[in-house]
């Protein structure tokens, strides 16, 4: 099955233009040493480090672990896809690459908000922030409880990730492209934050709409 949605999803048709150089590259990264879990943890790492740079206002130093990070967050996937037999990468693998996204995702966005806002400020500095966390955590429970669901009764959408992924607004490179933006004008990242909490919420209100309309779907036949 193909991705459902039909709102425009600048992160898919990035992807498709990044899988040959990324590939390249995984190539010339396959070294014994070198897994694809190693990759994930230190972009993991990497996009912790950024976190905890950005509450320190190292803004600079910020974007480039963060840039390098998600590099890494890249590369883990079509490494693993090299390896594995059937070209699809390891369960374990998806699993460990989509918990440490949100862990990163989730943790930026504080470390952001701690090195704009600071800890003495009123609760309304906070608030941009806070609304960006809540409509990661709805968006992030639609479309894993999508992923869960359409994995046990067949509905699956097959993009070549590890998960059934509902098109959206709000994707990786999207992502991607707005935790940078807060690293390069924080000055800016309260109202860049509200903007965002609403791209991310229209995003997450869309994968319930089309993951619910997707499940009723009856199955196309043999």
């Amino acid at each position: 099955m193909h991705a459902e949605g039909g709102l425009p999803m600048f992160d898919r048709r990035l992807r498709g233009h990044l899988d040959g150089p990324l590939t390249r590259v995984a190539a010339v990264l396959d070294r014994r040493w070198i897994t694809p879990d190693r990759l994930t943890v230190a972009g993991l790492v990497l996009g912790l480090a950024s976190a905890g740079l950005a509450a320190s206002q190292l803004w600079l130093w910020a974007l480039a672990a963060w840039w390098v990070s998600r590099l890494l967050d890249g590369l883990d996937g079509p490494l693993a896809r090299r390896r594995s037999a059937d070209g699809q990468g390891s369960p374990a693998g998806g699993f460990l690459d989509v918990t440490a996204d949100f862990l990163v995702y989730g943790t930026t966005v504080v470390g952001v908000a701690i090195g704009t806002v600071g800890s003495a400020a009123d609760v309304g500095d906070w608030l941009p922030f806070a609304a960006v966390l809540l409509a990661y955590y709805v968006n992030g429970t639609a479309f894993l409880a999508f992923s869960s669901i359409a994995e046990r009764t067949g509905h699956q959408l097959d993009d070549g990730r590890s998960l059934s992924f509902l098109g959206g607004l709000a994707e990786g490179a999207e992502t991607i492209a707005v935790h940078s933006l807060w690293l390069i004008v924080p000055a800016f990242a309260g109202p860049i934050a509200w903007v965002w909490a609403a791209v991310v919420g229209v995003s997450a209100a869309h994968r319930v709409v089309v993951g619910h309309r997707a499940l009723r779907r009856p199955l196309a036949g043999p």
